[in-house]
């Protein structure tokens, strides 16, 4: 039977991009187990510390032919590790292993992903892209070394794409603009679910800084804190050239958090991961500065205030998904 590795790439990369933004300081990381033709398991990393995507896949792979292994009693990335290493019973012999990128070679707070699948020997691994990270790096090597059938640069473009956060991050700063928005444009009033809120604020507690309009602030008077998953407030940084402010504004009185007002943009090269909220004009002024513009659209048509005629800006669609019944749209300026 042909195995069509771009197919089952894909899923792998699709399943990431759920997870895009919110596994800060880590890449967003997609996996996929196939046996025999069969999908066991379609995973991805979640959250930073936590299990890998190779981790959560090969364990959810297991546990589908097992269901009622011991294995599911196992919630640290170290447990899942040292048990599969153990209880393996040649598994995974005839699986391939589709991952987005190349599995880690070091020990973090997580074993090496590299150091799991050489134990378990799987039939091939599959990566999209090489790691960019030199102290992480090394996985392929290993897996060769053990002598698995290993494939490199399947979907390497579309790997890239989901990547390119974690490059910029780890190199400099990445800016992304947050936008909710209905089907037909309109930017104010209360748009999100409070499911996508929720998406929203865990967010806002995994960033470094949150940029805000000095308008915005004066108009809406918001808190802009993590309230919804009950997380950390995100620093800020007011775009305004006024400095005078009212201080009974909310987001002045969330303790443990820094708020300055600044008109200079270069302060953002101060931090690594830098959300912006705001309407098209601030997204104008920072256009030669935004990564990537992470619109959510709730498929709702209302009057409101909608889009400035004098913006003129090219995008490349990355990627979508859902949350719920609303979408999420990555995009990133066109060169």
């Amino acid at each position: 039977m042909k195995i069509d590795d771009n197919f089952f790439m894909k899923l792998a990369i699709d399943e990431a991009w759920k997870y895009q933004l919110l596994t800060y300081p880590n890449p967003a990381v997609g996996c996929v187990v196939v046996k025999n033709g069969e999908i066991l398991a379609i995973e991805a990393h979640k959250t930073a510390g936590e299990a890998h995507a190779e981790v959560n896949a090969l364990k959810a792979a297991f546990l589908k032919k097992n269901p009622n292994d011991l294995l599911k009693l196992k919630k640290t990335s170290d447990e899942i590790h040292q048990y599969l290493i153990k209880n393996h019973n040649n598994f995974f012999t005839d699986c391939i292993v589709y991952v987005t990128l190349e599995p880690c070679n070091h020990i973090g707070k997580t074993p090496a992903c590299s150091n799991l699948l050489k134990e378990l020997k799987p039939k091939r691994v599959v990566i999209a892209h090489k790691d960019t990270n030199k102290e992480a790096s090394g996985g392929i090597e290993t897996l060769k070394n053990a002598n698995i059938d290993v494939s490199l640069g399947c979907m390497q473009k579309e790997a890239y794409d989901l990547l390119y956060p974690f490059i910029k991050w780890t190199e400099s700063t990445f800016v992304f603009f947050k936008m909710a928005m209905t089907l037909n444009g309109s930017i104010d009033g209360k748009i999100s679910s409070n499911q996508t809120l929720a998406y929203t604020h865990t967010l806002r507690d995994k960033i470094d800084l949150m940029l805000i309009g000095g308008n915005t602030v004066r108009t809406d008077r918001p808190t802009l804190d993590a309230r919804y998953i009950a997380g950390r407030s995100p620093n800020i940084m007011i775009y305004s050239k006024n400095k005078i402010f009212d201080n009974n504004i909310p987001l002045f009185k969330i303790p443990n958090r820094d708020v300055f007002i600044s008109d200079d943009l270069f302060k953002l090269l101060d931090y690594k991961f830098v959300m912006v909220e705001g309407t098209y004009n601030l997204m104008n002024i920072l256009k030669q500065r935004i990564d990537f513009v992470v619109l959510l659209v709730n498929p709702k048509i209302r009057k409101g205030l909608n889009a400035v005629n004098e913006i003129d800006i090219d995008f490349e669609i990355l990627h979508e998904n859902f949350i719920g019944s609303e979408k999420v749209i990555y995009l990133r300026k066109k060169d």
